[in-house]
């Protein structure tokens, strides 16, 4: 190993620094010359460290939000709350703004989206998405009695982004367009998930007070089972409800003869044969509240994902990478929204497929130690795109002959079905993210492994 001699750095006024030897392979010198701070990469690290004019961490909160600001060393520069308003917001940016050049201050916070975050991209600064996991272990090694303060954690965070900047990614906004369709998105799927807990919640009340409504319309979350049941809320309020009235009841509502399933006739003998529910005689009124409640509750979420639906296809014709996501085969109009939503917009922010696939949860994570060494499933990704990826992929096995390939091959091989899926997944996202690089729609023609299966 070579001793290095000592090394003096001059530098504006007078000499900067001492003398100290070295014995490493790798090292980073920094330098203070005149107030400002230079950077020195040897072998083994990046060319150039990230080092912020000050680090910001931001223990954020529904309505307040605890900021703390330390400079390169260390110290406390500032700590303040504001709340979580339009004036908070400004006050935020505005106080940040005092302490340099914006793209020089960092901020750190436990949270990748967001009004916060928005404001704080806008305004130019670089936002640092912290994991809680990592700064929960970070602040237990630091404070072993396990005392916890929204202060102490902002400072801690910001403690954090001070000593691994260089190992921590910023994030990159998106476009107007992607923000919009994201929040679309993921709000749709928020609405889809209420409907299904809401359809449940009614069949489970139906099978208690009007088991004969259920029997005739098993699957509520149809147009004609909220018709009937808008009309028919209880057993008395259908007492009268003979095969003519069905007949013409379903005419009315645009699904005669139940889609050509079932008559008049069919539905009423299944009421009639149902078991008697305890919505009758005095408990009507409060059956007829009850299923009444219930149903405007699920017609409200079904009209609401609706015009979610709506949205996402007025977004999608205005946004420059819809065609890529819609060319993909099997992807429907939702999925591909979705996809489009989670992957985003930014080219830099994927130098390469591994680092889609890493995003989307989909590569597996290698664990070793020794001669211990394990596969397992990534956990930590964004959990909306892995949904909308496995989605997609899923579906897509159906009807190409090149998924379904890539599908079975895997499960011949002794995989389970989401490892397959998993798999296919990664298949298709290097297919993606060269349509994405090129801004080219998917082409069947051009896909070699696809026309080797068909040809």
């Amino acid at each position: 190993m070579q001793h290095l001699p000592p090394v003096v750095f001059t530098g504006g006024s007078g000499p900067a620094t001492g003398s100290r030897a070295f014995e490493c392979r790798s090292l980073t010198i920094r330098v203070w010359v005149s107030g400002s701070l230079s950077s020195l990469a040897i072998a083994g690290r990046r060319e150039e460290e990230v080092m912020y004019q000050a680090c910001v961490g931001i223990d954020w909160a529904t309505t307040e939000h605890v900021v703390c600001v330390l400079d390169q060393n260390g110290r406390r520069l500032s700590r303040f709350r504001v709340d979580h308003t339009e004036d908070g917001l400004d006050d935020l940016v505005n106080k940040l703004g005092g302490f340099g050049d914006r793209a020089d201050v960092g901020v750190a916070i436990e949270r990748p989206d967001g009004l916060v975050v928005d404001r704080l991209l806008e305004a130019g600064h670089q936002v640092v998405p912290v994991k809680p996991a990592a700064i929960r272990a970070y602040a237990s090694a630091e404070t072993p009695s396990g005392a916890k303060s929204d202060p102490a954690d902002a400072e801690t965070i910001a403690e954090y982004l001070r000593l691994k900047a260089a190992r921590l990614e910023p994030l990159r906004p998106y476009s107007p367009q992607t923000r919009a369709l994201r929040e679309t998105s993921r709000t749709r799927v928020r609405l889809v998930r209420r409907r299904v807990r809401a359809t449940n919640q009614l069949e489970t009340t139906l099978g208690v007070w009007w088991p004969g409504a259920l029997t005739a319309f098993p699957d509520l979350d149809t147009d004609i089972a909220m018709a009937f049941l808008t009309r028919y809320p209880t057993p008395e309020a259908a007492a009268h409800l003979g095969p003519k009235r069905m007949e013409r009841f379903l005419d009315i509502a645009g699904y005669s003869g139940y889609g050509g399933r079932r008559s008049g006739q069919e539905i009423i003998d299944l009421i009639r044969k149902a078991p008697h529910g305890a919505g009758t005689g005095q408990s009507a009124a409060n059956c007829q509240a009850i299923i009444a409640a219930q149903v405007n509750t699920l017609s409200a979420l079904r009209d609401a994902i609706k015009d979610l639906r709506r949205a996402i296809r007025t977004q999608l014709d205005e946004h420059p990478d819809a065609e890529i996501f819609l060319s993909l085969p099997h992807s429907g109009m939702i999925n591909a929204a979705q996809m489009l939503a989670e992957w985003g917009d930014v080219r830099q922010a994927y130098p390469d497929p591994d680092s889609v696939a890493a995003q989307a949860g989909v590569s597996p994570v290698t664990r070793q130690s020794g001669k211990y060494r394990s596969v397992h499933f990534r956990w930590a990704c964004n959990k909306w795109f892995r949904q909308a990826m496995t989605t997609y992929t899923d579906n897509s096995r159906h009807g190409n002959q090149w998924a379904n390939d890539v599908y079975q091959r895997a499960r011949a091989r002794g995989c389970d079905h989401p490892h397959a899926i998993r798999i296919l997944a990664r298949a298709w996202i290097r297919i993606i993210w060269r349509c994405w690089i090129e801004h080219n729609p998917y082409n069947p023609d051009r896909h070699g492994n696809l026309q080797a299966l068909t040809g």
